[in-house]
Formats: structure tokens, C-alpha cells, sequence
């Protein structure tokens, strides 16, 4: 790849959400949105290696999709009526709603409650993630025509609906604001371990924007406890990006990571709203608890130092309100460092995660620890058959190969 494709390429994941989203602010049509800035970057990818990258690629990109668009409808059938709405579209709209973000704009609509849950977050990770209908389709764990449908009938409903592109207005934003923290921390999670093995394992564009979204929504509701709760969360988990990844792209376990790479400038944000929800008296949510854990893990200075007793207490909190198997999958991780290997792994063989990667590479991890390294062996196996991230796979088999023999 030369220098000039790795270019188009950044700027491809950094801006795609970003012209997207004023597209669809001044069209009001997100099929159109998307398609215009399909076709701007393809025109970037002509003219960009003869004319040399822009100063601003970003406002070229949006400048060259907008004047498509305004192509496209003059060319239209109706032409006179056509022709007087392109020429509207130069004009500046109001802003809509409580904020003037065009992207925050783009997740609200996305996420409108008249779409079904799965329909946002698969249309949100496209439009506002720029994740491609094959890595959704991976995480949904569905065939990639049947996302592709999915994706496309979300905007259909959308467009025929007449959803309003906009951040609602403060009344109603307490209604809307689930399924907003649901998806925005979907993106954050797509960001810190990638799905696409084609792609970086972590995705440092994908992180930032969903902490900076996360921000914009806790500024709309200060007093909202699972805002500030998500927003701890992603910041507590971003400030160990850097240790994440060995200088050999092989991810580096929590228990093994630089602690002085850390990013303390975040982990004391983190730990501030933490104890800001701690003090409020509120129960906590999903998120707060989630964030408090990652704070316990934060504060300790070496992993010896962690208070598994504290984590594992987070987690008992947590299962009873979120039972799902992976939370109890987390949970007998910790169990395993007060307990031991062997209560732990009775723990997770409940577990009905056969088909998760996570799960078998707990399990392996158990079982090396037991000394029972033919079985370990076996799922490492299957851990790494599951394993769509690079750096977790290369992570994964060094630790099989480290398993003394049979």
C-alpha cells in the first residue's frame, strides 16, 4: 500500500461518520447520504494520488458528496421542483433539537424507538461506526445479506416514517437515551477490540468518537447516572490502550501490561465519576457498576494489588441486573483469583458459551492453571478458531504454545 492509499485510508475511518452525518443534515435522506460520500471517496481515491491530499480532506470530502448530491437531483425527473430544492440545499439550516452536532443528530436518529433494537445498532455502527455490512454482520453473528436487509430497511422505515433528523428535545431525551449508551458503547467496544481481521486490532478513531458522543449525551443529561456511568467506563478502559498491544501486535493481558503507560490524566476522570455516582446514594446501573470494576482494576498500581473481593462483589451486583452468561463468565474470572481454578471452571462449564471465544480461552486459561494441559491445549484450539481479533489470536497462541507437552 503506498503512502497515498494509507492516507485515504485514515482519513476514510476518521471522516466517514463525519460527512455522512452533514449530508444527512442537509439532505434528509440517508441513502443519499451514504451513497454521495461512497462516491466522494471514490472520487478522492482518483484524483488524491495525481492532486496531492487537500489541507482539510475532511471539508473536501463534504464539498465534493454535497455537490454530487446537488448533481443528482438537478438531473432528477422533476426537474423544476428538483432543481429548486438542490439549490436550498446551499443554505445553512437551524440547528435542530437541544445540540448542534450533526453526528449526535445521526445516532438519535438512528436509534429512534420506532426501529427496532437490533435495526439501530446495526444501522448506527454503519452510518455513525463506519463499520462495513461484513463486520456487523460478524458481530450480530448473521449471514452478511441478511444484515445488508437489515441495514437497508432501517433507512427505508426511517425515510417513509419521516424521523425527524435531529437530537430530541429535552423531554424526551430520558426516553431515547437507552438505546443511545447501548450503541455508543457498542462502537466503543468495535474500537477497543476490533472484530475485522483485515483491520488494526484496536481502532483508536473509533474510541475517541464514541467517548466524544458519550460526552455530548452526558452533557445533555447531567444528572442521567448510566451517562456518566458509560463515560467513566470508556475512559477508564481507553487510558490502558497503548499497554494493549505489544510492539509485535500480540494483545497483552490486563495482568501483564506497562501500568506506567497508562493514561492517569483519564483514569483520574474515570475515577472522579465514579465516585460521583458512588456519592449521589442512586443505585447504580449496568454501566456504573461496569465502570466502578474497571476503577478497581485502574487504582491498583500492580496487579497483585488488585481487591479481587471488591470486583467480585461488583459483579454479584451486576448479575442481578444483567444474568446474562458473559457477565457470569466475568464474574468466575475473578472468582478464580480468590477461590481458585478449580471452583471457577465449575463456574464457567455452565455456561451455555459454546460458541464464544472468550469462553474457551477462560477455560483454557483454567485448565493451564490446573495443570491439565491436553485439555487446556484443545481450547486454545478453539479459542483461536473463534478469535476474529488478530492481536487476541497471536495473544492466544503463544499461550498454547507455552503449555508444557501431553
Amino acid at each position: 500500500m503506498t503512502h497515498i492509499d494509507e492516507v485515504i485510508v485514515r482519513v476514510h475511518r476518521e471522516e466517514w461518520a463525519r460527512v455522512v452525518a452533514t449530508l444527512a443534515r442537509r439532505l434528509g435522506d440517508l441513502d443519499v447520504a451514504e451513497e454521495m460520500a461512497a462516491e466522494a471517496f471514490a472520487t478522492a481515491v482518483e484524483r488524491w494520488p495525481v492532486e496531492g491530499v487537500p489541507p482539510n480532506p475532511g471539508a473536501w470530502l463534504t464539498t465534493t458528496a454535497h455537490r454530487k448530491a446537488i448533481d443528482r437531483l438537478r438531473r432528477g425527473v422533476r426537474r423544476d421542483e428538483k432543481h429548486r430544492e438542490a439549490l436550498m440545499l446551499s443554505g445553512t439550516p437551524e440547528p435542530l433539537g437541544v445540540v448542534d452536532d450533526d453526528r449526535l443528530r445521526l445516532v438519535f436518529t438512528c436509534c429512534h424507538p420506532a426501529l427496532a433494537m437490533e435495526a439501530r445498532i446495526a444501522l448506527t455502527l454503519r452510518m455513525v461506526g463506519g463499520l462495513t455490512v461484513p463486520e456487523i454482520a460478524r458481530a450480530f453473528l448473521v449471514e452478511e445479506t441478511a444484515m445488508g436487509q437489515r441495514i437497508t430497511r432501517a433507512k427505508a422505515k426511517i425515510k417513509a416514517a419521516r424521523i425527524p433528523y435531529g437530537v430530541p428535545f429535552r423531554e424526551d431525551l430520558p426516553a431515547r437515551v437507552t438505546g443511545v449508551l447501548t450503541v455508543l458503547y457498542l462502537i466503543f467496544n468495535e474500537g477497543y477490540l476490533a472484530s475485522d481481521p483485515a483491520r488494526e486490532p484496536v481502532r483508536g478513531d473509533l474510541t475517541a468518537e464514541a467517548i466524544r458522543l458519550t460526552r455530548l449525551v452526558r452533557a445533555l443529561l447531567p444528572a442521567d447516572g448510566e451517562a456518566a456511568g458509560l463515560l467513566a467506563l470508556m475512559l477508564l478502559t481507553e487510558a490502558r490502550r497503548v499497554a494493549r498491544v505489544s510492539a509485535s501486535g500480540e494483545l497483552v493481558a490486563l495482568g501483564e501490561q506497562d501500568r506506567g503507560a497508562w493514561d492517569r490524566e483519564l483514569i483520574a476522570e474515570g475515577h472522579a465519576l465514579v465516585r460521583a455516582r458512588l456519592a449521589s446514594g442512586e443505585a447504580p446501573g449496568r454501566y456504573q457498576i461496569l465502570a466502578a470494576i474497571n476503577a478497581v482494576h485502574t487504582d491498583a498500581r500492580d496487579v497483585r494489588d488488585t481487591d479481587w473481593s471488591q470486583v467480585v462483589a461488583l459483579y454479584d451486583h451486576l448479575v442481578r441486573l444483567d444474568p446474562s452468561p458473559i457477565v457470569r463468565l466475568n464474574r468466575a474470572i475473578a472468582v478464580a483469583e480468590i477461590d481458585g481454578p478449580q471452583v471457577a471452571l465449575a463456574q464457567v462449564d455452565a455456561l451455555p458459551l459454546e460458541g464464544y471465544h472468550a469462553f474457551h480461552a477462560t477455560r483454557a486459561d483454567l485448565l493451564r492453571r490446573l495443570g491439565r494441559s491436553a485439555e487446556s491445549r484443545a481450547a486454545y484450539d478453539r479459542a483461536i478458531a473463534l478469535a476474529a481479533n488478530t492481536a487476541e489470536a497471536a495473544y492466544l497462541v503463544r499461550r498454547r504454545d507455552q503449555l508444557a507437552g501431553p
